[in-house]
C-alpha cells in the first residue's frame, strides 16, 4: 500500500470546489485535521458558514475525491459547523449575544425586502444558524405579521430595562409593532425614529445569535446613517427588482454602504420572473438582467434571483413564510442557496479582516 501524506490528501480535496464558498475546502481553511494510517483516512472539516443541509453532499463529494488515493483504506469524515464573530473594535453592550449583524436594505420600497429578509433568516436557521431579526422600519413594521406574531402580543421585560425578543419558527425578533397598536402611526421626526431604532437594538436581550438581520427601511436616510455610525454592522445585502427605476435606487444604496465602509455582500434580485400558476410559463415582467448588471457595475455579486410567485406572498401574509411553509419547494431552495452564499461570503470577509465602525464627516462643498 502506497504511503500517503497530508499534502497529498489536501491536494485531492482541492479538486472539489464548494458551490457556496466558490473555492476548495483547503483554500477556505476548513480542513482542521488529517490523519492517515495503513487502515484509514480520517478528516475533520469545520465549516465557517451555515450549510447544514449540504453536509451529506459535502461528505460524499470529498469521499469521491479521495477514493483514488485510498487504496482500500476506510475514509472517515466528520463535518462541524462553527460560525465566527465578525471582528469589531467596538462591541455595544446590548449586542453581547450577537456575533454578526447583516443589514438587508433596498433603495426604494415595494421590492420585497421584508419578505426576502424573513425568508433569508429562516433559511439561515434551516442551515443550522441561530438567527434574529430586528425590524428597523419604524414607520411601517411588518416582520411581526410575517412571523405570525399575534396582534397585542408584547415582549417580556427583564431587569426593568430590557426586552426579551419574541420567538417564532426558531427566529428571535423585535419590532416596533410589538410595542404599539397596529393602527397607531409613528408620526415622528428623524431623530426620534433613530432613537427608537437604537433602543430596539440595544435594549433587546438577543440570545446567542450567529446572525442578526436588520430589516432596513427603504432609502438612505436617518436610520441608515445612525446604523452606520453607531452599530458594528458586519455587512449588507441589497434587494432590488430588475426594473430600471428600482436599480437606480439600489445603486444609491450600494454607494451609501460604500461611503460608510460597510461591505456589500451582494444583490438579491426579487420578482425576477413571473411564473404562471396554471402552465408554469415564465415571463420577465419587470425586465431581465438588472441584478446581474448592477452587481457587475459595483464589483459585487448576484446572490440569487427570486420569482414573483403568488405562493410566496400568500404564505408570508399568513405568518408562515415559504421556507417553513414549503421547505421542499423550489422557492425554499432558492432562499436557502442565497442564505448559504451570504453566510459563506461573510465568513470569507471575516477571515480576511473586516470593517470597523466608520467615522462619518459631512462636508459642505
Amino acid at each position: 500500500m502506497t504511503a500517503l501524506s497530508r499534502e497529498q490528501v489536501e491536494t485531492a480535496l482541492a479538486a472539489y470546489i464548494d458551490p457556496d464558498l466558490k473555492q476548495s475546502l483547503p483554500a477556505a481553511g476548513a480542513v482542521q485535521a488529517v490523519e492517515v494510517s495503513e487502515t484509514g483516512i480520517e478528516l475533520r472539516i469545520q465549516c465557517k458558514h451555515a450549510c447544514a443541509t449540504r453536509h451529506a453532499d459535502i461528505k460524499q463529494a470529498l469521499k469521491d475525491a479521495l477514493a483514488p488515493l485510498a487504496e482500500g483504506r476506510a475514509i472517515s469524515l466528520v463535518i462541524e459547523q462553527q460560525i465566527d464573530a465578525h471582528p469589531s473594535p467596538k462591541k455595544l453592550s446590548g449586542l453581547a449575544g450577537v456575533k454578526n449583524i447583516i443589514a438587508v436594505a433596498s433603495g426604494k420600497g415595494g421590492v420585497g425586502k421584508s419578505t426576502t429578509t424573513v425568508n433569508l433568516a429562516l433559511a439561515l436557521a434551516a442551515e443550522g444558524a441561530r438567527v434574529g431579526i430586528l425590524d428597523a422600519d419604524i414607520y411601517g413594521p411588518s416582520q411581526g405579521m410575517m412571523l405570525g406574531v399575534l396582534e397585542g402580543e408584547r415582549p417580556e421585560t427583564a431587569e426593568e430595562k430590557y426586552f426579551r425578543p419574541i420567538e417564532r419558527h426558531g427566529i428571535q425578533s423585535m419590532s416596533m409593532s410589538y410595542l404599539v397598536d397596529e393602527n397607531t402611526p409613528m408620526v415622528w421626526r428623524g431623530p426620534m425614529v433613530s432613537g427608537a431604532m437604537q433602543q430596539l437594538l440595544n435594549q433587546t436581550l438577543w440570545q446567542d445569535l450567529d446572525y442578526l438581520l436588520i430589516d432596513m427601511p427603504p432609502g438612505t436616510g436617518d436610520i441608515q446613517l445612525t446604523l452606520a455610525q453607531r452599530v458594528p454592522v458586519s455587512a449588507a445585502v441589497v434587494v432590488t427588482t430588475p426594473q430600471d427605476i428600482a436599480l437606480l435606487d439600489a445603486k444609491k444604496g450600494i454607494e451609501m454602504f460604500r461611503k460608510v465602509d460597510i461591505p456589500v455582500l451582494g444583490v438579491v434580485e426579487n420578482m425576477s420572473v413571473h411564473i404562471c400558476s396554471q402552465c408554469g410559463h415564465e415571463e420577465a415582467l419587470f425586465g431581465a438582467g438588472g441584478g446581474e448588471r448592477i452587481a457587475d457595475d459595483y464589483h459585487t455579486e448576484l446572490l440569487g434571483q427570486l420569482p414573483l410567485a403568488l405562493a410566496i406572498r400568500e404564505q408570508t401574509d399568513a405568518g408562515r413564510p415559504t421556507v417553513i411553509a414549503e421547505p421542499d419547494s423550489a422557492h425554499a431552495e432558492r432562499y436557502r442557496a442565497i442564505a448559504r452564499r451570504v453566510s459563506a461570503a461573510l465568513a470569507e470577509k471575516c477571515a480576511t479582516g473586516g470593517n470597523s465602525i466608520p467615522n462619518i464627516a459631512v462636508e459642505l462643498d
